[in-house]
């Protein structure tokens, strides 16, 4: 392979960049919910029906893989993009905004599918001077625990792959900025349900109740010197209650139970375990305190998301030395605080996750997971180009 490929690479994407724009804003129309990905997995299937390519159902959701072979002997390079959507209902007045309330594509992921799904079909058109064969991963339930890359794994999606790359779009990055990271780049995280039971009664005969408000309060300002007094200063954690329901209708009468809601982040996987009995330890002194009975589901999910350093430094490099006139900055991103599931594939093959800006020009920044998350949709070729050069460097020496 030679600078000829990916010159040819890069000039089938501009030729269809509309072609991304406009899948993108098909998906963002009709999102779906993770573990419901139905109708978008029917799509990415069509797209490559009559494509050379290989097209396999993988998971026990919607998973999708298809295989690019040249026939030729060389490595197995895996690229992965998610495709599912969020609880949230779109407070943006866009003409391609989603067509169900209450469900929106507010992460990028339906940019992650248009990008790759034409990226995919551009690979196939030139698959013959490949020295090695692709994996492009279409995955679902990105969002939601247990995520939809466990079983995508457990089904074959690794196999005899050697290394694996993503990108996730960044609303706050600008547009045209590629950013890496390596070694721990994304956090793991820990969700948990918690109940704890007390006896209700009369506000004004307290003694003859046990409250539970009290003592959950008392738990919720116990938690936080988990962090504080037991992570170690150089490690990055946090431990957050984010739901308090002890709710009534009267001013007059004592709660009997309240329920919350927890979410645990770490950078060091050593910090989970600790954590995780640190809270199960405070919640036993609790109940010794005020005479309640707790009950905790602690679910510990995704893990830190870890970059190789070796495979993260050549793509940084490859894209530099392209010169994409898209991009107008690559730097370091520093970690990264929300969690991935793309963490599972890094944990069994060497993995680069790295971020692509898309930022509207006019600076406004509206977050991920917002209802009004907003996409610079010129963000969508840097991520194909992007993607293009590296695979194009990477069977280089095939």
């Amino acid at each position: 392979m030679n600078k000829n490929f990916e010159n040819q690479l890069m000039s089938l994407l501009d030729q269809y960049k509309d072609e991304i724009i406009e899948i993108r804003r098909y998906l963002h129309e009709h999102p779906e919910l993770s573990f419901h990905e139905k109708n978008t997995s029917k799509f990415i299937k069509n797209y490559y029906k009559n494509l050379n390519c290989e097209v396999h159902d993988c998971g026990d959701g919607y998973g999708v893989i298809v295989d690019i072979n040249s026939n030729k002997p060389g490595k197995k390079l895996a690229w992965r993009a998610d495709f599912d959507a969020l609880p949230i209902t779109e407070n943006n007045d866009l003409p391609f905004k989603s067509k169900y309330p209450g469900i929106m594509h507010a992460c990028g992921h339906d940019g992650h599918t248009a990008y790759l799904l034409v990226l995919g079909k551009c690979l196939i058109q030139l698959q013959n001077q490949i020295n090695g064969s692709i994996r492009l991963i279409f995955q679902p339930a990105e969002e939601l625990s247990p995520g939809g890359a466990i079983s995508m794994i457990k089904d074959g999606c690794l196999n005899n792959v050697d290394d694996i790359f993503g990108i996730h779009v960044m609303s706050t990055f600008p547009t045209g900025s590629v950013q890496f990271h390596f070694g721990a780049t994304q956090t793991g995280r820990a969700n948990f349900d918690l109940t704890i039971t007390g006896k209700g009664g009369h506000a004004a005969m307290p003694n003859l109740s046990n409250d539970a408000i009290v003592a959950g309060s008392n738990f919720v300002n116990a938690v936080q010197t988990i962090v504080s007094r037991r992570i170690d200063p150089f490690h990055e954690a946090s431990v957050t209650i984010s739901s308090f329901d002890g709710a009534s209708k009267a001013y007059n009468a004592i709660q009997g139970q309240v329920k919350m809601k927890g979410d645990v982040r770490i950078m060091n996987e050593d910090d989970r375990s600790l954590i995780r009995n640190n809270i199960k330890q405070i919640l036993h002194g609790t109940d010794v305190m005020f005479g309640t009975k707790s009950d905790l589901n602690y679910d510990d999910n995704y893990p830190v998301l870890v970059n190789n350093p070796t495979l993260t430094q050549e793509a940084k490099e490859w894209i530099t030395e392209s010169e994409i006139p898209e991009i107008t900055e690559i730097r370091d991103s520093g970690p990264i605080t929300p969690s991935e599931d793309f963490a599972y594939y890094s944990e069994k093959v060497p993995a680069c996750f790295y971020y692509v800006g898309c930022q509207p020009y006019d600076g406004s920044i509206h977050p991920h997971h917002s209802p009004k998350f907003l996409m610079n949709e010129d963000c969508l070729i840097i991520c194909a180009k992007s993607a293009a050069c590296i695979i194009s460097h990477y069977f280089e020496n095939e």
